[in-house]
């Protein structure tokens, strides 16, 4: 599976950032720019080396070499997405393998990046044009930058300063830190929005687990577990966020009794949950199981138990077995969606990611059944010419492919279905802490 979506990726595509694998083609979307920059290469090559593709890691590793992101960067790219995708990616590989090169790569973009943090508070800007230098935010966001983004710098930037000794990293991300931990939480939540201005402002209030919202929450937890559970202060903004978030929007649906966070407008509750989102499942069962508080880590892993179950009911539930982008929880439907944009699958991987944590600490044979059952789905559906596509409606019993095969396909939802099947040995928590992007890093003891 893996070898199949690689090899059309290589035949069709190599270099791109992506493939259209119905069209045999090279694919790249806003987030990198219009600069082939091989998305796809870094975003795998830490899943080709844990799988044990060989001769396919050592062409990943060759043409790593010799990239040069600056040269090949154009136009506008995400800051969030080039930091968990690349910098993320070439630390992990630098993690697995020992071998200097990823490192310096690792250092060389992440210093491109920056520029987007010199604002008047340290919040970083959104997108960089490393040609002409250009910072902004996105023109539909009023100006704001975004939680989930200027949130999830922490990880990647902490561990490549560890690495490197150069302290310009952290102290980027750590100005973050302090501006977040400053301000005044409403009810103890985080809006998604917040001004560029110093000090910063909140935006409207939004709350989300999912969407602009989702690995702020992660990062406060892998971030205390990443430092060996030293940096007691993101412990503690974790498990107060967490709480606030349970108090205001965890619910439990009416008829099948299935858990869920909705989504927040000021006092108006969505009762929606994206596939995005479904990662909190495995985000509180790894907070489970770091744990000492028996009561506590009992509490959340019941709870990750629920949300992992509700997302696997989302796929059930799908003529496909194949759960959709967003659904909802309404008095005629839950946990399917009635809404047409809302019913596709883009390769997206936070449903097994949770199942993943909840085998490793479960062994309950029925994560491994689920997983196994997601394979075959991915087989029958979105499998194409020379690689695998997102398909448009899962509702539908013969879906329309998108014919792109995502460059996190590989980062993630074939390394979190390989490691379900593996021994726990390999990459083991008490060991390794994974990115947004699954690239697993060292935890420092």
């Amino acid at each position: 599976m893996i070898k199949f979506a690689w090899d059309g990726y290589r035949k069709y595509a190599w270099g791109e950032n992506e493939l259209r694998p119905n069209s045999r083609s090279g694919h790249s979307s806003s987030i990198f720019g219009y600069g082939k920059t091989g998305a796809t290469i870094i975003d795998a090559i830490d899943t080709l080396f844990i799988v044990g593709l060989k001769e396919e890691y050592k062409e990943a590793r060759d043409w790593i070499s010799e990239f040069n992101f600056k040269d090949l960067a154009k136009g506008d790219l995400s800051v969030f997405e080039t930091n968990i995708r690349f910098t993320g990616g070439l630390l992990s590989a630098y993690a697995l393998t020992g071998d200097k090169m990823f490192l310096t790569k690792a250092e060389d973009v992440a210093t491109l990046l920056l520029p987007a943090f010199e604002t008047p508070s340290g919040i970083p800007y959104s997108l960089i044009d490393l040609q002409t230098g250009r910072v902004k935010t996105y023109s539909w966001a009023s100006g704001k930058a975004i939680l989930s983004e200027y949130g999830s710098i922490q990880l990647e930037f902490d561990y490549l300063s560890n690495l490197t000794g150069n302290p310009i990293f952290a102290q980027k991300s750590n100005k973050i830190r302090d501006v977040l931990t400053a301000m005044e939480k409403p009810e103890g939540l985080y809006p998604i929005y917040i001004s560029m201005d110093n000090p910063p402002r909140w935006g409207q209030h939004l709350f989300s687990m999912g969407a602009m919202a989702d690995s702020w929450y992660e990062y406060l937890l892998k971030q205390w577990i990443a430092t060996g559970k030293t940096d007691q202060r993101t412990k503690r903004e974790y498990e107060e966020a967490i709480f606030a978030m349970e108090k205001r929007m965890l619910y439990k649906s009416e008829q099948s009794n299935l858990w869920y966070f909705a989504k927040l407008n000021g006092n108006r509750v969505e009762h929606s949950f994206e596939h995005l989102a479904c990662f909190c499942g495995g985000m509180v069962v790894l907070h489970a199981m770091n744990e000492e508080n028996a009561t506590i880590a009992q509490h959340y892993m019941d709870l990750g138990k629920n949300i992992g179950h509700t997302c696997h009911e989302s796929y059930a539930r799908s003529t496909t077995g194949i759960g959709p982008e967003s659904f909802q929880f309404t008095s005629s439907i839950e946990a399917k969606t009635e809404r047409r944009q809302d019913s596709y699958y883009i390769l997206r991987p936070e449903v097994v990611e949770t199942w993943f944590y909840l085998w490793r600490a479960t062994k309950d044979e029925k994560y491994r059944q689920w997983a196994w059952d997601h394979v075959q789905n991915l087989e029958k559906y979105a499998k194409g010419n020379a690689g695998y596509s997102g398909i448009r409606n899962v509702y539908d019993s013969n879906p329309e492919q998108d014919d792109v095969q995502q460059s996190f396909l590989f980062a993630e939802l074939f390394k979190y279905l390989y490691l379900i099947f593996s021994d726990d040995d390999v990459l083991p928590l008490d060991q390794w802490v994974f990115n947004t992007e699954a690239h697993p890093f060292r935890i420092r003891h």
